[in-house]
């Protein structure tokens, strides 16, 4: 039977090259780090290290040797890692933040698919369209549509989607379509949170301010009026799919289309990610839709 006696603690050893950080890691004394590494070898019958009074390294035979350990070593640990996924049922609270409409429509009816399977997991929700300071509020979990500007955040795509400026056939018929970015200004468009249209033009980003009769903070509420001819809008996929396939409206400006941009699920980059939450962020990459003009 072979005897493992040793090895953990020259695994130690070789990878901090330094038997006082081996011993600090393991939580051991320097002397039994030492103790254990010298019976090893001498039941090797191979010097695994060089020693020196101020550098220690592994001789030829003790590379090999390091090898072929830590492959072992991580096998057993992923084993381990794949047992108590298995007896480990996700529990306790998950504190997440989404944007409104996109969380109502989208993220909520999957959280709640993943409440129904994990039964013992708590949620607690807060959509909002303003950005939450994740690691001040205690979120573990964060849900952000297009570019990102915190790279203080952990980040995972979910899915993607693209912008599309659209009218109806009516407003086309009356006010006539843009052909170039510099056109928009001759046009109403109806306004969200923002006043400026994202654009690709001779393969770089453009902004175009725009302005019209409405503001307001709701996609569906500019979506119904552009249904209706009231302006242009540009809104993502997820909103004007249907109606682009209806033929309530039309796509303009296509050439100029932004490259699809994503959503993301973000967490606090010093925060681990707990198994509960890996599921929940894996099930809404599973779920979530893509855009079928996006």
């Amino acid at each position: 039977m072979m005897q493992w006696e040793g090895v953990i603690e020259f695994v130690a050893v070789a990878e901090t090259e330094s038997f006082t950080s081996a011993g600090k890691r393991l939580g051991i004394s320097t002397a039994q780090v030492s103790r254990q590494v010298s019976g090893l070898e001498n039941r090797l019958n191979t010097k695994l290290f060089y020693r020196t009074t101020r550098k220690v390294s592994l001789t030829e035979e003790g590379a090999i040797y390091y090898r072929h350990c830590r492959q072992v070593l991580d096998g057993l640990e992923e084993a381990e890692r794949a047992i108590s996924s298995l007896k480990d049922k996700p529990q306790g609270i998950i504190k997440l933040t989404a944007p409104v409409t996109y969380g109502e429509q989208y993220i909520m009816p999957i959280v709640v698919d993943y409440m129904q399977q994990y039964p013992e997991v708590e949620i607690i929700s807060e959509l909002t369209n303003q950005p939450l300071d994740l690691v001040d509020g205690g979120y573990d979990l964060a849900i952000r549509l297009g570019r990102l500007t915190n790279s203080s955040m952990m980040a995972k795509r979910l899915t993607s989607r693209m912008q599309f400026v659209c009218a109806a056939p009516s407003y086309i018929a009356k006010y006539g379509s843009p052909y170039t970015l510099s056109e928009l200004t001759q046009h109403n468009c109806l306004v969200g949170n923002y006043n400026h249209w994202y654009f690709t033009e001779n393969g770089k980003s453009r902004s175009v301010r725009v302005s019209g009769s409405l503001v307001c903070s709701s996609g569906h509420t500019l979506l119904d009026a552009a249904k209706r001819g009231i302006g242009l809008i540009q809104l993502p996929g997820y909103y004007v799919d249907e109606a682009i396939e209806s033929g309530e409206l039309q796509v303009l400006l296509q050439q100029y289309q932004e490259p699809k941009e994503g959503i993301w699920a973000l967490y606090p980059h010093n925060r681990h990610l707990s198994p509960k939450v890996r599921l929940l962020v894996d099930m809404l990459a599973e779920k979530l839709p893509k855009s079928k003009y996006g």
